[in-house]
């Protein structure tokens, strides 16, 4: 039987903890799937199934949350695969096959003989969904049979089904705004953007998030802790971890500015590390220049206007190391030629 298994990416575990609230996961279907039995759900109609269907196979790569819908007398199960990788994978479809026969064969080992062998006995409905927020187009079949080779020919009697895509990035963020609800907007904050965007939307949805609740905005706060984090150094976090642990709805705005230090603070040490950084690399090239200047020089005086074309060489070459071992050799050669022969092996050192 599957077990629960702890999510291997930090998105994972963000969304995971979000729509493993039933008010959350009910906020995900009636905002972005647009069919008439959304309405009819209610949270105590839903009861969230604490296992994981995922294969061993795929243990590395995925994370789900799973609900059991009671609907008129049947089970309809919602299965949502938490697709957070930067690519897309074209064999999604056949992924959530194997997950979904996963959930049939446990329901199937999971009822009584003597019921699963009536006549009336049906396995549940499963609706199948992927959450997916890459930045990359989703290019996927969106139905089972479209990955299965010269399916048209036999397309009555092949196996097939469509699952749900939440795609993160392809909302309209100002529809986002507009559903004021959790969900939408953590998929506003989830879009690609910079950090600078990033604290500029936490300003257009403070409305929204000062008016949740207390449940819902430890929901909130904790999966902003682990997007926010991602974009900033490791001394960082930390302190992202206080501000927003420390904070309660009614005082959105002083945690929003508080980030925005933050990312001003982020901003100074990655000026502050470019300035030593080009300090370092102009005193590395002022001492590369200076050997250049002096093996030119000598060329020049030791053999004249015939070396202008090694001297030209030797202006290409940019390696320090390189450069103070040919001139150490340098001065043993007798010749242009034997001059020549040490530069041209200098430069199949720095080559190398």
């Amino acid at each position: 039987m599957p077990d629960v298994r702890q999510p291997h990416h930090t998105h994972d575990k963000g969304y995971r903890e979000l729509l493993s609230s039933k008010r959350a996961f009910l906020e995900l279907l009636k905002t972005f799937v647009r069919e008439e039995w959304t309405k009819d759900i209610d949270e105590d109609s839903l009861v969230r199934v604490e296992k994981s269907y995922i294969l061993q196979d795929f243990s590395e790569k995925e994370a789900d949350i799973v609900y059991r819908l009671k609907a008129k007398g049947n089970d309809v199960i919602f299965y949502v695969l938490l697709e957070l990788q930067s690519t897309v994978d074209y064999l999604m479809p056949f992924r959530l096959l194997l997950c979904m026969v996963e959930i049939w064969r446990d329901v199937y080992h999971n009822t009584p003989e003597d019921e699963r062998e009536r006549k009336g006995f049906r396995l549940p409905v499963i609706i199948p969904a992927v959450l997916y927020n890459g930045a990359n187009n989703w290019t996927a079949a969106l139905r089972f049979k479209e990955i299965l080779g010269g399916y048209r020919q036999f397309e009555k009697h092949v196996l097939d089904f469509r699952y749900i895509l939440f795609y993160v990035n392809r909302y309209d963020v100002e529809e986002l705004y507009r559903a004021g609800n959790l969900v939408a907007s953590i998929f506003a904050l989830d879009q690609k953007m910079s950090a600078e965007e990033l604290v500029r939307r936490l300003w257009k949805l403070a409305g929204v998030l000062k008016n949740l609740g207390r449940d819902e905005f430890r929901q909130f706060a904790a999966w902003l802790s682990h997007v926010f984090k991602a974009r900033l150094p490791g001394p960082l976090r930390e302190k992202v971890d206080r501000i927003v642990s420390e904070v309660n709805p009614w005082e959105v705005e002083k945690m929003i500015t508080n980030l925005e230090i933050t990312l001003e603070e982020m901003e100074q040490q990655a000026e502050m590390r470019g300035l030593i950084k080009g300090r370092a690399e102009g005193e590395a090239r002022g001492k590369v220049e200076a050997t250049q200047d002096a093996i030119c020089k000598y060329l020049r005086r030791r053999f004249g206007d015939a070396s202008a074309g090694l001297q030209q060489e030797v202006r290409e070459m940019t390696s320090l190391e390189v450069l103070d071992g040919v001139m150490e050799e340098l001065f043993a050669a007798n010749t242009l030629e034997e001059a020549q022969a040490i530069i041209r092996e200098g430069i199949e050192r720095f080559m190398q």
